[in-house]
Order: C-alpha cells, then structure tokens, then sequence
C-alpha cells in the first residue's frame, strides 16, 4: 500500500510518501488510522485528531469506514479551504 502525506501531516510523521505492509485486520480508513497510531511517535501524533485528517483512496476521497486494499494509494490531508 502507498501512503502519501500532505502538510502538517508530513511534518508530523516525518515522511512524504511510503510503502508498507498492513497488518491483518487492517480493512477500512479507520483501521488504517488505528494502525497508523500503533505505530507510535509523529505517526501518533499525527492522527491523534482524527477531526483535522480527511483522506482520499485512489484519488478519491472517501469516509473512515471506506474498505482498503494493499493495492490501494491511500492520502491523508486536513480540511482544505476555500478561498
């Protein structure tokens, strides 16, 4: 699964993009996050507000309890705004 990190997310985890191998029982977004979590330091800190994270599966955005696939390009982002 590709996993990719848009603004302060990026900073927080400390990385752009990534590769990884999801656990079983990984399924949806929310578990996803759960997992992110898991892993600890910027990882946790990133995604301890779930209220601030939007995310998009294969360029589409999508809710928390949307399935994931570890073929899937998964996004994390905050709240964009208009202007």
């Amino acid at each position: 699964m590709k996993l990719l990190y848009f603004a302060w997310l990026r900073e927080k985890t400390g990385v752009q993009n990534e590769d990884v191998s999801i656990p079983d029982g990984v399924s949806t977004v929310a578990d996803l996050i759960k997992w992110q979590i898991s892993r600890g330091g910027g990882y946790a800190e990133a995604f301890a507000d779930t209220s601030l994270i939007r995310v998009a599966v294969n360029q589409e955005h999508v809710s928390f309890e949307h399935t994931v696939d570890h073929k899937d390009e998964i996004a994390f982002f905050p709240p964009m705004t208009g202007g």
